[in-house]
């Protein structure tokens, strides 16, 4: 039995035993509501460099499945759960979680009082973190913290370095995701939409994206701080208005930003699979999946309408410019069982290209 412990940054220890890869990690610690989704939660490039508390006590039981990942990647740094089950129970699972996170370098450690854990979360908002040996002196692991500085624009860790395609059976429209950390759901939400998509870098010039003649836009969302991704407000920019336009989490702060918005990391993130969201235009309130810690402020000043709101804290879920044909949600709207507010979102974005007159170009 391997013993570690996580330290946070204000001095509080917790011990635990090790899972998945021993190597040492400091980084920012969050917390998941989600009760099932740890193999979608390590591979959604949002997570880039975060330690993520879950809620939910077990973890492990039904392993890990080759067609559940959210990405091609496993970018979460650290994992940490009350109980760890090492022996899954589902038919389908092809490796454990431990095995997948100890190949991919993801530091795990179990045996913690998480309610405890996120309790001092929800009080004190993300903090950083350190998970190492056991015996590691108390004054070097508060030293370390102190001495972390948190890496810029994750973007650029996340993103695809080559153009890829994602086609479909009798495609109508074709539209260009910028990749900012995008999940492969979304990707086969448009294609399910009759959309052809062509997935380019987050640092493509205009130019090049000019030529896949496209028929709508996506900006997908991403991990780390919008302000560090200036690039893709300037392809937002250059495209609004010539082009419908959505942007989901990181992709509609990024939205936000090149109207004047400002992109604030709140205390609080939302991270989970229960958020409320009210559609301020229908009134209808829907549970939504979220995955980002920053909000949006000073709308007022920019000409989007606030269509949709968080019904927990009132923080802004949704925005459009109907004059431009641009939209963006801040939950996921690949996920939600029947006509959800995650699907209508997509189905939203195809009526845009569709009232703008797009073709397909396949």
């Amino acid at each position: 039995m391997n013993n570690r412990k996580l330290v946070l940054e204000n001095g509080v220890v917790f011990e635990g035993v090790a899972f998945g890869s021993t190597e040492e990690k400091i980084a920012e610690l969050v917390f998941n509501t989600s009760v099932v989704g740890y193999q979608e939660i390590l591979s959604d490039p949002s997570f880039c460099n975060k330690m993520v508390c879950m809620t939910y006590p077990l973890i492990g039981n039904y392993g890990m499945t080759d067609e559940d990942y959210e990405s091609r990647g496993v970018y979460t740094a650290a994992l940490i759960v009350r109980e760890y089950n090492d022996l899954p129970s589902n038919f389908r699972f092809t490796r454990t979680l431990s095995e997948v996170m100890e190949e991919n370098n993801v530091t795990g450690i179990s045996g913690i009082d998480t309610r405890y854990l996120t309790r001092l979360l929800k009080k004190n908002g993300s903090m950083r973190a350190l998970i190492c040996d056991i015996e590691k002196p108390l004054a070097d692991c508060m030293q370390a913290l102190k001495d972390y500085v948190e890496p810029k624009n994750l973007v650029s860790k996340v993103s695809c370095k080559k153009v890829w395609h994602s086609r479909t059976h009798n495609p109508k429209y074709t539209v260009v995701t910028i990749d900012c950390g995008t999940r492969l759901n979304l990707i086969k939400k448009l294609n399910e939409a009759s959309c052809n998509v062509v997935v380019v870098p987050y640092n493509t010039k205009v130019e090049d994206i000019m030529k896949y003649k496209m028929d709508g836009l996506f900006i997908s969302n991403g991990p780390g701080n919008p302000n560090d991704v200036a690039n893709v407000i300037d392809i937002i920019n250059t495209f609004k208005g010539k082009v419908p336009m959505l942007g989901v989490s990181l992709g509609a702060q990024l939205i936000a930003l090149s109207y004047g918005a400002k992109a604030e990391k709140m205390k609080l993130a939302h991270r989970g699979a229960n958020y409320p969201v009210r559609n301020l235009r229908t009134n209808k309130i829907s549970l939504t999946v979220q995955n980002h810690s920053f909000g949006l402020y000073d709308l007022e000043k920019t000409p989007l309408e606030v269509t949709h709101v968080n019904v927990l804290d009132n923080e802004v879920e949704g925005v459009l410019d109907a004059k431009n044909f641009v939209m963006g949600v801040l939950f996921n709207p690949e996920t939600g069982a029947g006509i959800s507010e995650a699907e209508y979102t997509i189905k939203e974005f195809v009526e845009l290209i569709k009232n703008f007159g797009g073709e397909a170009n396949a």
